[in-house]
């Protein structure tokens, strides 16, 4: 990143990029790949729109992004978070990053042959701002002004905002052909072939069953260095699927290429086959550098029965992982035992440094002393599902928070302990039918309500709930996201993501620092600090996650053999630097 006036070919969150100026390619693409022949793959779901941008997309077809529309600036997956140039060349912003201008390549084309300018950037912003996602809407909304000197300059003034991620959240805005737009019925669902600038045209639609994408010989930015190497397939046959069973029968038939697999059991059972038996199929376990985030019974802090820290510290004691993912879940799962687990940021195993307890010196008791030294682990049961050992450890904790067994309830101030845990399908049902039998065990009285979907993203959004399984997902590089999962101001907002009511000045200072971070290492320490607060809080029942990627593909596929290191997963759907052997 240079000095205002001086165009820089990329930016990173923290430092510099990692690659040079003059650089070929991106490490995990192969610019020798072969290019040619036809990619299917299977999705689970349905669509009935082409457009990724309003808020109806969450019926929007998966493929089109990346493919057909592309952004500003192109994210290296081998970097937390640092961007290239695409239809922006180079980027210009300030050491206070108050300023940002981005100057766009002047061979930067639209599918239909149209040149790409600063009147289709202004566009796209003022169009995403008004009418986009709640998350673009909220950012773009910082900008102070926005303006364009010349056809292929665009400068956003963000003085005053504070938010050293802005400027790469602009670079990563996605750019609509300003021509071809229509912005009255923009928020419609919409089968309309698009027109982008990507590698990628739209070839046929069929809504909720199929997407065909055939490559563009005419593609502008083929050779550009973040670019190089992927997008290789002639065409892409994107089919959906409404049951998961047909989608894994389909492949197994082959009628599709790729597999991102997901039930443990089938993983573990399910794939005795022919194909793969004769080698047409290969298995392999994929794992990178990224975070694998959090999923857990949260509590509502909200309601006056959880804001007593040592009552949901005693129910955490009874989730009986041991014995759940034994016989749930084929003994493939690992526990979750941090916000950021299995990456730098995680800070359980390693003792504070003395820079994240100066960040933690002004609020004594946020973190408690066994997180402080990261000796703390979610407590382990001895798989037998009845360990009694754990009980009475719980019961304890409970005991000197002034409760008591009474009869068969658990009781303080003679209220039996009694909620709900809400979920939305019979795979949480079940997890949460095992952990409410863990509980009665101490006299608690969890009851699982299954809901619809429309009931349960209602009672999410208002926090009308006592337990739900919530889930956050982590990046590499995490930032004004958290603002809106734990920060105070989003405690009381409705549909925010802080399902569990924190509101907490050291949990607001930390996400402060690390969004303030500007080194590496100011950032990491900001995180690890940021983890221990809100480990500390025992808002959450940690489950578990995978910690490889299970994929099965077809055995004439190729993948480059450097893997991204920050990706999640680790190839997107439509496997953008593989290649097929013969094509």
């Amino acid at each position: 990143m240079g000095a205002q006036g001086i165009p820089t070919h990329g930016i990173a969150m923290h430092g510099a990029p990692a690659l040079p100026p003059d650089f070929d390619h991106y490490p995990y693409a192969d610019p020798a790949a072969k290019k040619g022949g036809k990619l299917r793959v299977g999705l689970a779901g349905t669509f009935d729109s082409l457009n990724p941008f309003n808020l109806k997309s969450g019926s929007a077809v998966q493929g089109i992004s990346g493919n057909v529309f592309q952004t500003l600036m192109a994210r290296s997956q081998d970097e937390p978070f640092t961007l290239y140039g695409l239809i922006a060349q180079s980027i210009d912003v300030d050491p206070a990053r108050a300023h940002v201008t981005f100057h766009l390549d002047p061979r930067a084309r639209f599918s239909d042959g149209k040149p790409i300018t600063a009147e289709d950037v202004l566009f796209s912003f003022d169009l995403l701002k008004n009418k986009g996602r709640p998350q673009q809407r909220i950012a773009y909304g910082l900008v102070k002004s926005v303006d364009a000197p010349d056809a292929h300059t665009v400068r956003f003034d963000l003085t005053g905002v504070g938010d050293r991620e802005l400027p790469l959240i602009l670079a990563i805005m996605p750019v609509l052909p300003k021509h071809a737009t229509d912005v009255e019925k923009f928020a419609d669902a919409t089968l309309a072939k698009p027109i982008g600038s990507g590698p990628y045209v739209v070839q046929d639609a069929q809504a909720g069953a199929r997407l065909l994408l055939r490559r563009n010989p005419d593609y502008w930015g083929a050779d550009l260095p973040s670019q190089r190497g992927f997008y290789n397939f002639d065409e892409i046959d994107i089919q959906y699927f409404r049951d998961g069973n047909s989608l894994f029968e389909a492949f197994k038939a082959g009628l599709l290429d790729y597999r991102d697999e997901t039930s443990t059991t089938r993983w573990a059972t399910g794939y005795d086959f022919p194909a793969l038996n004769e080698g047409r199929v290969v298995k392999e376990t994929l794992k990178n550098d990224m975070p694998k985030g959090m999923e857990g019974f949260v509590f509502n802090t909200r309601r006056p029965l959880f804001q007593d820290i040592r009552l949901r510290e005693a129910l955490g004691m009874m989730f009986d992982f041991e014995w759940i993912n034994a016989n749930l879940y084929a003994g493939l799962y690992t526990r979750t035992k941090s916000f950021f687990d299995e990456s730098e940021l995680a800070s359980t195993g390693r003792p504070a440094s003395a820079a994240e307890r100066k960040l933690l010196e002004p609020f004594p008791g946020a973190v408690r002393e066994d997180i402080l030294e990261g000796r703390w682990r979610p407590p382990a049961n001895d798989g037998t599902g009845r360990d009694r050992e754990m009980a009475k450890r719980a019961l304890e904790l409970l005991e000197s928070a002034g409760y008591r067994i009474e009869g068969d309830a658990l009781r303080k101030d003679g209220q039996p302990i009694s909620f709900e845990i809400m979920v939305k399908d019979r795979n949480q049902e079940r997890l949460a039918l095992n952990y409410a039998s863990s509980l009665k065990r101490i006299g608690v009285d969890a009851r699982v309500r299954l809901v619809d979907e429309v009931q349960y993203q209602r009672r999410r959004q208002k926090f009308d709930f006592d337990m739900m399984i919530g889930q956050w997902i982590a990046s590499a590089s995490p930032g004004n996201e958290q603002r809106m999962r734990w920060g105070s101001a989003s405690a009381a907002q409705e549909a925010s993501f802080n399902l569990a009511g924190a509101a907490s000045p050291a949990i607001d200072a930390l996400i402060a620092a690390l969004l303030a971070a500007e080194s590496h290492d100011d950032f990491v320490t900001a995180v690890r600090a940021y983890d221990r607060v809100l480990l500390s809080g025992f808002y959450v029942v940690p489950l578990f996650h995978a910690s490889e990627q299970w994929i099965a593909h077809s055995s004439d596929l190729i993948r480059p053999e450097p893997m991204p290191r920050y990706a999640s997963p680790v190839f997107g759907p439509t496997l953008e630097s593989w290649w097929r052997r013969d094509p």
